[in-house]
């Protein structure tokens, strides 16, 4: 039987990977009472996420028993916020609502820290809805999921780092890896692997990953088949190409997930993360925030945002401030992500055709959403964002397709069990609170 969760915590970390257990691990020492949630199965975020056949890596397995190791840290997979809840207690950050599979509850805690990550961009083109088209990223969780990918072919296009990881984790299972389509030219992926000397690591790593099917100032046009992904067409400088193949992995980048943090009332930063400070405090007080979701920069980084995070909220400001120059470095690797691997806008030009659907949940196309002139007027209009997602996916492809900014939920993330909702309303009346 699952244990019943407390409802009551010193410390709140939403978010168990790289970021959120190095948070744990860091406060762990104060004796701080610490409750560490995420809706996956077992700790670890994309980057470590397991899975049948999987063999994690040293560090995330040394990251998994620390936090085995501490008795003053709960970990509650399979948990996902779902909302804010009342704030009844003095001094409280603000106190949020959890679920599981079985139950809901309100969360209360004296500091909180998101490390909610960051999630693919995807981007509309014509076929992009067929069975088999999936994001770089999902691609790589589904094979680690345990779905067989052996021999099939496979087409990954779009722009950044992920790319080369999830041919690299195909191949790994078996799939042949028939292109790699990075739309940034040549030129600049030369003058970004120059940079990577110093960060040796990196550049090992990236070197580890090229794949000979790599094709620079390349992009997907089309996704072709009936009701199945059948083939895909691509775009290679002047020239288009068309390549049979059982499945399409696109991913354009990564937006921070800043949703609950907006939420509650934190501010983003000027590259759409969650803003925080040199204690990587955000603009509420009580709140921090580390790795992906204050702008995506890669695990070293929110390694190293998570511990710092998790240092400023036990109080242990001097631990802070002994990495701050490590993050500095961090941080500059982030930077160049962001100068090199940009979504072109001759690419953007070429993407979605005027029936294409921006909207999935809601089947709402391009040329509906382009007689709009902003996020509100098209929900009002079209419906766009008020499906199952909340506008998780269309609401990114229409803030870089249209220039809109979506706006924040209030209360509620997702759709979640009325039954949720009442336990939550009546928090009180089941709180466990054990003594100090």
């Amino acid at each position: 039987m699952t244990p019943t969760p407390q409802a009551r915590c010193d410390l709140l970390i939403i978010g168990a990977g790289p970021a959120g257990m190095a948070a744990a691990l860091a406060a762990a020492p104060s004796g701080m009472r610490i409750v560490v949630a995420d809706d996956n199965p077992a700790p670890g975020g994309q980057i470590w996420r397991d899975g049948p056949g999987v063999q994690l890596p040293t560090l995330a397995r040394q990251y998994r028993e620390g936090l085995a190791h501490h008795a003053n840290i709960e970990v509650l997979s399979g948990t996902r916020v779902v909302g804010l809840g009342d704030r009844s207690h003095a001094g409280d950050a603000p106190a949020l609502i959890l679920e599981n599979a079985t139950r809901g509850w309100t969360q209360h805690a004296g500091r909180t820290i998101l490390c909610t990550g960051a999630r693919e961009l995807l981007l509309p083109f014509p076929g992009w809805t067929l069975p088999g088209v999936t994001g770089a990223g999902g691609l790589q969780a589904l094979i680690k999921g345990g779905v067989e990918v052996r021999g099939q072919r496979i087409v990954i296009a779009g722009t950044g780092p992920l790319l080369l990881a999830a041919a690299a984790t195909a191949r790994k299972a078996g799939a042949h890896v028939l292109r790699v389509a990075e739309h940034t030219p040549w030129h600049d992926l030369a003058v970004f692997a120059a940079q990577l000397v110093r960060w040796p690591a990196k550049a090992l790593q990236a070197t580890r990953l090229l794949h000979p099917s790599l094709r620079a100032n390349s992009h997907v046009l089309e996704a072709l088949g009936s009701t199945q992904v059948e083939a895909v067409r691509l775009q290679r400088g002047s020239m288009t190409e068309e390549l049979g193949c059982d499945r399409i992995a696109c991913g354009f980048g990564l937006v921070p997930n800043t949703h609950l943090g907006q939420m509650l009332g934190c501010s983003l930063g000027e590259r759409g993360g969650l803003q925080v400070d040199a204690w990587m405090q955000t603009t509420v007080p009580g709140v921090y925030a580390a790795g992906e979701c204050t702008g995506f920069g890669g695990s070293e980084r929110a390694l190293v945002q998570g511990a710092m995070a998790g240092d400023a909220a036990a109080g242990h400001a001097e631990a802070a401030q002994a990495l701050q120059g490590t993050l500095a470095r961090w941080n500059a690797f982030a930077d160049a992500l962001h100068r090199h691997f940009p979504v072109r806008a001759q690419v953007l030009a070429t993407l979605p055709r005027a029936d294409t659907l921006v909207c999935r949940c809601e089947d709402v196309a391009h040329g509906a959403l382009q007689q709009r002139s902003s996020w509100i007027d098209a929900k009002l209009h079209t419906r766009c964002g008020m499906g199952a997602c909340q506008g998780r996916i269309c609401g990114a492809a229409a803030q870089v397709l249209y220039g809109w900014t979506p706006q924040p939920a209030r209360h509620l993330l997702s759709p979640t069990r009325i039954a949720t909702l009442a336990e939550a309303g009546s928090a009180s009346s089941h709180e466990n609170i054990l003594p100090t």
